[in-house]
């Protein structure tokens, strides 16, 4: 499953790079059926527009290059106001804006933090918390997403 997923990921960034579009993750589920989720962003957020034209061009790809034998649905889409941050990139991208991060170990006797991203370098994230800010190494983010700010 991990080289099918690779596969997919190498074509669909292809794809998304051709249209302009960032490629944020995939996922691969197997239940009844099959069900590929690509999930793409761009400065000033997707459009209906952007979604279509990457399911199109993606899915004449997948055809061609037929990584996953079965059939499957594939389902294009923004990541949501909550995205995901998966890296580096991610929280450059991202700085200023409120995040929730959970880490694995404790950093300063917690693991869940909410917070403005400060800062982020090679080896991690420096996260605001008000009164204080905390650096968390990249290794010890188990989860981090964007918050709803509703203002």
């Amino acid at each position: 499953m991990n080289d099918i997923k690779e596969r997919i990921w190498r074509l669909a960034r292809e794809v998304a790079e051709q249209e302009d579009l960032e490629l944020v993750d995939i996922e691969l589920s197997r239940g009844r059926r099959v069900v590929l989720r690509v999930f793409i962003d761009k400065e000033g957020g997707v459009t209906i527009e952007d979604c279509e034209r990457m399911s199109r061009a993606l899915e004449a790809l997948l055809d061609v290059e037929d990584p996953i034998k079965e059939s499957y649905i594939l389902e294009v889409s923004s990541p949501g106001l909550d995205r995901p941050l998966k890296g580096r990139h991610d929280f450059i991208r991202n700085m200023g804006r409120l995040a929730r991060v959970i880490t694995r170990d404790k950093v300063d006797n917690q693991n869940f933090f909410i917070g403005r991203i400060e800062g982020a370098d090679e080896e991690g994230i420096t996260i605001n918390l008000g009164k204080r800010a905390v650096f968390i190494r990249y290794d010890n983010i188990s989860r981090a997403n964007l918050e709803v700010e509703i203002r």
